[in-house]
């Protein structure tokens, strides 16, 4: 696990602990938009509800660095609340949208229709788009091979 805040790793490991489980490392510091992630490659990324609370910069820098760390095959795996084509799923949802932005302009709900075209830029494309409760979706973007 990782997070760009260091206070928030008592309650990351707080839950692992919970969770009872004995294979999840302990957290690093990790700004996504950092050009150079001082991580390993991995074979997965799974984001939990971070993008909508964040600035774009935030959302192109974690799929830069699922480019630059996934190898061919692998997933950058997003879960949360999106648009599609401009569209909000559920009246929920704009009510939600409509809240972030008033915290703060550069949050909000971000359209899967322009996650694409960023993840195009970065040998990445949507591969799965499942709905879950709550009027979220899990977005599965798996790396593909260059062309030469």
């Amino acid at each position: 696990p990782s997070d760009v805040q260091a206070e928030c790793f008592a309650s990351i490991k707080a839950w692992v602990a919970e969770a009872g489980v004995r294979n999840v490392l302990n957290p690093v510091p990790l700004d996504v938009r950092d050009s150079i992630w001082a991580v390993p490659d991995v074979d997965a990324i799974y984001c939990c509800n971070m993008i909508h609370v964040a600035p774009w910069s935030a959302t192109v820098g974690l799929f830069a660095g699922a480019g630059r760390k996934l190898s061919v095959g692998s997933a950058l795996i997003l879960y949360g609340p999106y648009r599609f084509d401009g569209g909000f799923t559920a009246e929920s949802n704009r009510d939600f949208d409509r809240s972030l932005r008033s915290q703060n302009p550069e949050w909000g709900l971000k359209d899967v229709s322009d996650l694409g075209e960023l993840a195009a830029g970065h040998r990445l494309r949507l591969a799965q788009c499942i709905e879950r409760p709550a009027n979220n979706h899990m977005l599965i973007f798996r790396k593909y091979e260059a062309e030469s």
